[in-house]
């Protein structure tokens, strides 16, 4: 029979299996696994089942919305803080709309008001230099994170990547541009969504060699640590884009495992490895790609497809080329 306890474990985040330091050790196993039922306000032993606690208190909502339109209505706060705006969110802002609260049109005598009013709600937001400055990179890094097709997350590491070399006085001395850049293809290899720097240099127009200047920099100052980035993560990317099916992708990254075994990568451009492996995979496999076609996806040079595909048939991948 279940009994229950009151140790007062206070779930520190809404998952449905949780472990970690943050909870006490079962009294009756030992585990630090917890199962936090949201429904019956319980938590309890993920391992023997034991009630860890009761009566938790729901930081939800008390309204219940059935569909978008209900949500808007029914909602009392705004956005969640985020880091890529200047101000994370959480100041008010007078929307472009002419209507009121209660959905009237503003009458025409009062438009010029409210357009002043609007001019001074944007200008105080970012009353101070190192303000404007943030909100001018912010604006940046938003634009080349669409240009690159870069999801939320990125976005959201990119600007705390920012955030921390303009606290630490790194970007005085540096074009704006340029250190959004290194954020940007920082937070890509933290969030392993590589991007190459020929595609973050073509949306940002900043050099290659600026940006891994600064990114160098960054990650000195900054104390990030990132592992190199391996060639098997380029392999979808890749293969989307020159329309190859996924036994080309399986193939490819069959190949780069088992040329990586034999150290034939080492000291290579990533890049360039998924490039010719995915070649040699879709010949091995029917769907040929020509030379030219690869080197245009995949930003590296014919030639550098050839030397790397004279390393890989070395490899034994079932026939020659």
């Amino acid at each position: 029979m279940t009994t229950k306890t009151t140790n007062h474990f206070k779930p520190t985040k809404p998952f449905d299996i949780y472990s970690g330091d943050e909870y006490q050790p079962c009294p009756n196993c030992n585990s630090t696994e917890r199962i936090v039922d949201d429904q019956h306000a319980e938590v309890s032993c993920a391992r023997c089942g034991l009630i860890l606690d009761e009566n938790l208190i729901d930081n939800g909502p008390e309204w219940r919305a059935f569909d978008h339109e209900q949500r808007d209505k029914r909602t009392r706060v705004g956005a969640p803080s985020t880091p890529t705006i200047s101000d994370r969110g959480l100041s008010t802002v007078i929307d472009w709309k002419n209507k009121d609260i209660n959905g009237r049109s503003i009458p025409e005598r009062n438009k010029a008001q409210w357009y002043r009013l609007r001019k001074w709600n944007k200008k105080m937001r970012v009353f101070r230099t190192g303000e404007r400055n943030l909100a001018l990179a912010l604006s940046e890094l938003d634009r080349e994170s669409s240009r690159l097709g870069l999801p939320r997350s990125v976005r959201e590491n990119a600007a705390v990547i920012y955030r921390s070399a303009a606290k630490n006085n790194l970007v005085r001395g540096r074009s704006i541009e340029s250190v959004v850049a290194a954020s940007i293809y920082m937070a890509c290899r933290r969030c392993d969504i590589p991007r190459t720097l020929d595609e973050i240099s073509e949306a940002s127009n900043i050099s290659k060699k600026q940006i891994g200047k600064n990114y160098r920099f960054l990650s000195r100052e900054l104390n990030i640590k990132l592992k190199p980035t391996s060639p098997t993560d380029y392999i979808p990317r890749f293969a989307s884009k020159l329309d190859l099916s996924g036994e080309v992708q399986s193939k490819a990254i069959e190949i780069i495992s088992k040329s990586k075994e034999k150290g034939l990568i080492n000291g290579k451009g990533p890049t360039g490895i998924a490039a010719s492996a995915l070649y040699v995979a879709s010949i091995l496999l029917g769907e040929r790609k020509t030379q030219k076609n690869v080197a245009e996806i995949t930003g590296v040079t014919e030639v550098t497809i050839r030397n790397r595909c004279k390393e890989l048939v070395e490899i034994d991948i079932g026939t020659s080329l």
